[in-house]
């Protein structure tokens, strides 16, 4: 694990969306003065006619994107995810997805691991914002393979979309299966445990399976890449599987991937599961390493968190 390939889901995007525009000239792109973070910029280099920069008015840039949805246009629109969600909400509840509109948001710079910036840039709430609106589509990819076919997915399937991306580099996750939206899938197979995870959160939950797994724990590790719609019933099976449940995100254990598996099983299949996720609190500066550390989303975390559940 420790030779695996560090890559910026960012670049993924960036590198599709050309792709994607070559293929199909209804294809846009919209941007607020971020282009070069977000790496639309490679975009906007090929297809100058079709990449829009609105500046420091997100809530336009929003309005706008629904708008040329309207005349027949993919838009793809991208900011950090702060700025993506937050400054947003009502533009995408009553513009986009009200009207459905063909507009997939994929936004960067998403949870704690966004560093130095602080909590006024780290995006922990963002899932919780879009996941209770009616119509929105919700991906976290776990690495820029992933990222490649969830953009190229957005775009085959019509409707709102949000694809939350983060900054830094992050290991291609090895055996992968095959990406479908709304399809979750396990990537290591184990009998006592299984770790419900999303984003960079799958490869630490890979780095615990390997730390239980020298205290004779046997541990499933499986890849929730799609928030909304969830996978409701391999959630289900999982949980019937396996003695203990935790589930690890990036994100506030209030509205994402944690709350969204408890509403599944507290109706079909009622079980304990243990949260590995930010605790109702907002983030701060520093290294992002020593961030995940902080705030209990490293490995050894989620280890202590997993061996835990066979305690209880």
């Amino acid at each position: 694990m420790s030779n695996s390939e560090y890559l910026y889901t960012r670049d993924a995007y960036g590198k599709t969306l050309v792709e994607l525009g070559r293929a199909d000239s209804n294809v846009v792109v919209l941007d607020a003065d971020l282009s070069g973070s977000t790496r639309t910029a490679m975009f906007a280099k090929e297809f100058p006619d079709r990449f829009f920069n609105f500046g420091v008015a997100e809530q336009n840039m929003m309005a706008s994107a629904a708008g040329l949805a309207s005349c027949g246009k993919i838009v793809f629109v991208s900011t950090f995810a702060m700025f993506a969600t937050a400054r947003v909400l009502d533009q995408i509840r009553n513009s986009v997805c009200y009207n459905d509109c063909n507009v997939k948001i994929v936004a960067t710079h998403a949870g704690i691991t966004v560093g130095e910036d602080g909590a006024s840039h780290q995006a922990l709430e963002d899932v919780a914002f879009l996941r209770a609106i009616p119509g929105m589509k919700i991906i976290v990819p776990c690495d820029a393979e992933e990222t490649k076919d969830a953009v190229i997915a957005a775009y085959r399937n019509k409707g709102p979309f949000y694809i939350r991306l983060g900054r830094s580099k992050v290991p291609v996750i090895p055996d992968k299966k095959e990406f479908a939206v709304g399809k979750a899938y396990v990537i290591r197979e184990g009998e006592d445990v299984a770790i419900l995870s999303c984003g960079i959160m799958v490869w630490e939950a890979l780095k615990a399976a390997k730390i239980l797994e020298n205290k004779n724990i046997s541990v499933t590790v499986a890849n929730i890449h799609t928030i909304k719609p969830v996978d409701e019933g391999f959630i289900v099976n999982l949980a019937k599987k396996h003695k203990g449940l935790v589930v690890c995100e990036e994100h506030q254990i209030i509205g994402g991937l944690y709350s969204a598996v408890c509403e599944v099983l507290s109706s079909k299949y009622p079980k304990k599961i243990s949260p590995v996720g930010i605790q109702d609190i907002f983030g701060q500066s520093g290294a992002p390493e020593e961030l995940m550390k902080k705030y209990g989303l490293s490995a050894e975390a989620i280890a202590d968190k997993a061996a835990g559940t066979l305690q209880d």
